[in-house]
């Protein structure tokens, strides 16, 4: 008995909605994790070239985790304009002090496909620096990623 199987299409794709609080996650662990769901690769249709993914809204950015000492060494980069003496760069505990949706996003786009399939399952992310969202009209369900 032969079994067919099931590839998600753009007409039979479901999103769903999740929220993640970020109190207290690692930011790698926790953009690893949201990257999985923005894919769909979590689901048993998942198929590379479709956009099968859920959305996903994370609240309390500014608390997520930063561990051992990068909030002082690790660099992040902005405004690389080509030129001798363009490069600009922010420790992550200024990134995480005054740009924390900004640094979740980054980190969650570096582990996302590059191109256009990239770029609109990156859309599928919303990161709020506080408790309080604008989705709650989509009824997302809270997703625990802390375990």
């Amino acid at each position: 008995m032969q079994r067919q199987t099931t590839l998600a299409t753009n007409e039979n794709a479901v999103h769903n909605w999740y929220v993640v609080d970020a109190t207290n996650i690692p930011l790698g662990r926790l953009a690893s994790k949201i990257a999985v769901i923005l894919m769909g690769k979590d689901k048993p249709t998942y198929t590379p070239n479709i956009d099968c993914g859920d959305n996903v809204v994370v609240i309390n950015a500014s608390k997520v985790k930063l561990t051992g000492n990068h909030p002082e060494t690790k660099k992040n980069y902005y405004n690389v304009s080509g030129y001798n003496g363009g490069l600009r760069t922010r420790s992550s505990g200024v990134m995480l002090n005054e740009f924390p949706v900004e640094m979740i996003e980054r980190a969650v786009w570096g582990m996302l496909p590059k191109g256009r399939l990239g770029r609109k399952i990156a859309s599928k992310l919303h990161v709020y620096s506080g408790a309080e969202h604008e989705q709650a009209a989509q009824k997302p369900v809270v997703l625990d990623l802390s375990k």
